[in-house]
């Protein structure tokens, strides 16, 4: 029994050690579980398309399956998250740049799907 406790313990304290980095000092917010749920929502960038020149400015889209699951949608340009997105990408330098985008719970403690990818501001 003594076993079982301290297992529930060491778990609980991860959750809330997930669950107080999810602002981070950075203001990135820190997932507990990174890993995409099998039979959750999906989502997919539609544009621009992977391997695109684009410009320094443009509307980044994508879609979702399975809506009722999504708690919300974070993007990330450069593995750096774009706090306050709103659908327009703004004064990318020239070059090369991953966009990802990950669908997370409303807590934070999962992020159910992803999709990156790459493009080239002329």
């Amino acid at each position: 029994m003594e076993g079982v406790r301290h297992m529930m313990m060491k778990h609980i304290w991860f959750m809330a050690l997930g669950i107080a980095l999810a602002g981070g000092p950075s203001g990135t917010p820190v997932f507990a579980a990174d890993k995409p749920v099998e039979n959750g929502p999906k989502i997919m960038i539609t544009s621009p398309k992977d391997g695109a020149t684009i410009s320094d400015n443009f509307e980044l889209k994508y879609e979702l399956t399975k809506r009722d699951q999504v708690g919300h949608v974070h993007v990330y340009v450069d593995d750096e998250y774009q706090r306050g997105f709103h659908g327009t990408l703004k004064g990318l330098s020239r070059g090369e740049h991953q966009i990802t985008v990950k669908i997370t719970s409303k807590d934070h403690s999962t992020v159910t799907a992803t999709h990156t990818i790459t493009v080239d501001v002329q």
